[in-house]
């Protein structure tokens, strides 16, 4: 494949990307008129505090861009409920709580939320889930792991045998801690220890709150294990079991909205992502290859594939 033929098929998935993505916008739009809108919002993957920038090709949805994500469903005023859909194994304690407190603003807001689980939501994905309203499960979703964890890693004979002794210049005696260079001291330990204490106190709380059960009763389920949606049903830690489809017509129950709701999709809008996820592995441009491609026109590529188009899905 020469470089004529590469650019050629680059060009013409950017040029059919583009319509498909305007074509998907309009749809979305007449969408709308057609009944009340739900707003649909995707956890999908590790939960982070960090931006999402990864660009058009995507990669998992962020604590920064879920919070965009809610503050519109929130001041949207044709958005009449919210389906918060998980597939997530957890991840970041405090972008959970942000999740979390956004969730709960959206309902102070007057609008009904409902989480709807898929293949998994636990920990920090159920943090998320039990400020919802109502949550539904499959019977075989992965859910629950109710705890707070926190690891370091202790490479000091691995340094030894190879030769490497690292040296550390620090203000305080804790300003290391969690260094890989030596083993945790007993006071460091004791410190992080009440930090995991603290943060699975306030995770505990939430379910308490959430899921309206009593303290006790949710610190026997909280020790980490995971439980299946139907074990979680039985538990109290979900309402009810159903799919996807499911969720929407209890979220559109709640919400006492006529007739079969619109559903209106939030997130990045990036349709270019469905036409263009292996292109960057199939032309080599992740391992500098490039199909014969200079560097210079390599990372030209990697600009297109890596730039959102201004399409807006209102």
């Amino acid at each position: 494949m020469n470089k004529k033929q590469v650019i050629g098929i680059i060009a013409g998935i950017i040029i059919f990307s583009l319509i498909a993505a305007v074509a998907a916008n309009q749809s979305k739009v007449k969408g709308a008129a057609q009944g009340e809108r739900i707003g649909v919002i995707y956890v999908e993957g590790i939960i982070t505090g960090a931006r999402d920038d990864a660009g058009l090709l995507g990669g998992a949805v962020t604590g920064s861009s879920l919070l965009e994500q809610l503050k519109e469903a929130r001041e949207d005023d044709s958005i009449k409920a919210v389906l918060i859909r998980i597939n997530s194994p957890g991840g970041s304690a405090a972008a959970s709580q942000e999740i979390g407190d956004e969730i709960e603003k959206i309902r102070r807001s007057g609008k009904i939320v409902v989480a709807s689980m898929g293949d998994m939501a636990a920990s920090g994905g159920y943090w998320i889930a039990a400020k919802a309203d109502k949550i539904m499960a499959n019977p075989a979703t992965m859910t629950g792991s109710i705890g707070v964890i926190m690891e370091t890693m202790n490479l000091q004979e691995l340094f030894n045998k190879i030769g490497v002794s690292p040296q550390t210049v620090k203000s305080g005696p804790f300003k290391d801690i969690g260094s890989p260079n030596r083993p945790l001291t007993p006071e460091e330990r004791e410190l992080l220890q009440t930090m995991v204490d603290d943060i699975y106190n306030q995770f505990v709380d939430v379910v308490a709150k959430g899921r309206s059960m009593d303290r006790k009763k949710v610190l026997a389920l909280a020790d980490g294990r995971i439980f299946t949606g139907r074990q979680a049903k039985e538990l109290g830690l979900v309402d009810q079991l159903g799919n996807y489809y499911d969720a929407v017509a209890l979220t559109g129950e709640l919400a006492k909205i006529k007739g079969e709701p619109s559903i209106y999709e939030l997130g990045p809008k990036n349709p270019f992502a469905r036409f263009l996820g292996g292109v960057q592995s199939l032309l080599g441009l992740n391992n500098n290859s490039g199909v014969g491609l200079s560097p210079r026109e390599i990372q030209l590529f990697r600009e297109i594939l890596t730039t959102q188009p201004a399409i807006q899905n209102r």
